[in-house]
């Protein structure tokens, strides 16, 4: 399902997750600013990227400056190679992991054989192909800018690595002026082919982004594969999971 950037809250604008799962297809976040605006995840793929670009365009918000990655999963990272212009910006363990994707001979053959030999990839390799119409300049894209436990960047958004089950290098980016705290995928359980019996989300961590001490307050939270949450809404999920 293809869909439409609309305005959050203040100046953060909000693409949505394709609600197929069988896509994996998360949301992508445009923060605005007039000094050039920033991306949180890139989509999986340049073909999301360019909707996404257009959008922004039509929706008259400046070109973006910055792009920041959530973690180093294929679907918030595949399409940062249709922004050359910007400066990628993530966490030093996922830079590390990037790298070696890079090297790896994507391509339809390519996801096949991977799939063949382990079968708990296919999910995740199908939704590749599907994404992947076409391979032409095709490349994965390490951050430019790498960092370890948190980084402010102009105009006051907020970078912290928090960790968690999902991936070593999730990070979340707290907008405090637009009262956002955009969650990437931090408190899913782990990945399809590494999850086992029984995991779930990581409520522990959940806990830890709604302690305003530590993170502060915010009216939205947002993570990749659902529609914003409230605060409130984060906390009756938490209680879902005996927090």
């Amino acid at each position: 399902m293809q869909g439409s950037l609309r305005n959050l809250a203040g100046r953060v604008w909000w693409y949505p997750h394709d609600e197929d799962h069988d896509n994996i297809q998360g949301g992508v976040a445009v923060i605005a600013d007039d000094s050039g605006s920033v991306l949180v995840d890139a989509g999986n793929s340049p073909a999301v990227a360019r909707r996404i670009r257009a959008e922004i365009e039509a929706a008259g918000l400046p070109a973006p400056r910055r792009l920041i990655y959530t973690h180093h999963h294929w679907d918030h990272v595949w399409g940062a190679c249709a922004w050359p212009d910007v400066e990628v910006i993530g966490h030093r363990a996922g830079a590390r992991i990037l790298e070696a994707e890079a090297r790896r001979p994507w391509g339809h053959r390519y996801l096949r054989e991977e799939a063949a030999a382990d079968p708990r990839l296919g999910p995740s390799f199908r939704a590749r192909a599907r994404a992947m119409a076409s391979w032409d300049r095709f490349a994965v894209v390490p951050p430019h800018t790498k960092f370890d436990d948190a980084l402010t960047l102009p105009g006051g958004i907020e970078v912290r690595h928090v960790g968690g089950r999902h991936a070593e290098d999730s990070t979340v980016v707290a907008v405090p002026d637009s009262g956002v705290l955009l969650l990437g995928d931090c408190f899913y359980p782990p990945p399809y082919h590494l999850r086992q019996p029984g995991d779930t989300y990581d409520g522990e961590l959940i806990r830890s982004l709604l302690d305003e001490g530590r993170f502060g307050r915010f009216d939205w939270y947002v993570d990749s594969h659902h529609q914003p949450r409230t605060g409130q809404e984060v906390r009756e999920l938490l209680a879902t999971l005996g927090g």
